[in-house]
């Protein structure tokens, strides 16, 4: 990434930290494709399995806080997981307009064949160990600014 006032290069997408973000984040994702159709998630579906699995069960509302995406989105990934009978859902007696995402004895035993994915990155990440300890501090601090950015704009 350059620093640059050249008004043509402003543009140049070999500039944008955003495109390179974007671009790796594509690539890795593309990896753990193969190991998870073994498993029968997509990596949203992963993102969000993990989320259930570490926290328990959940309102969508607070899945989505913790991987970032809105309802718009959430909401067909879920129905999706529980149509292969990973999750139910369930509405909250106090307020009907709220819905509680509930593991199933199939979701909790599909922890255990997920928990080899994380190998599927072995051999495709091209930095050191200490290199991506640096990533991915920098990337989680640069998060949490841009949410308190938000929360405070």
């Amino acid at each position: 990434m350059k620093n640059t006032t050249n008004d043509n290069a402003i543009l140049t997408l070999g500039n944008e930290l955003c495109f390179s973000l974007y671009a790796c984040a594509k690539e890795v994702i593309k990896i753990y494709r193969k190991p998870l159709e073994k498993i029968g998630l997509t990596y949203t579906q992963y993102i969000v399995m993990m989320t259930l699995w570490q926290f328990g069960d959940m309102s969508v509302k607070d899945i989505g806080e913790k991987v970032y995406l809105d309802s718009g989105t959430l909401t067909p990934v879920i129905k999706k997981l529980e149509k292969s009978g990973f999750v139910k859902r369930q509405r909250i007696a106090e307020d009907e307009r709220f819905v509680k995402i509930i593991l199933t004895d199939k979701g909790l035993k599909l922890k255990e064949k997920a928990s080899t994915i994380p190998q599927a990155l072995e051999g495709n990440i091209y930095i050191s160990y200490d290199e991506v300890v640096t990533v991915y501090n920098l990337l989680n601090k640069n998060l949490k600014g841009i949410k308190e950015g938000i929360e405070t704009s």
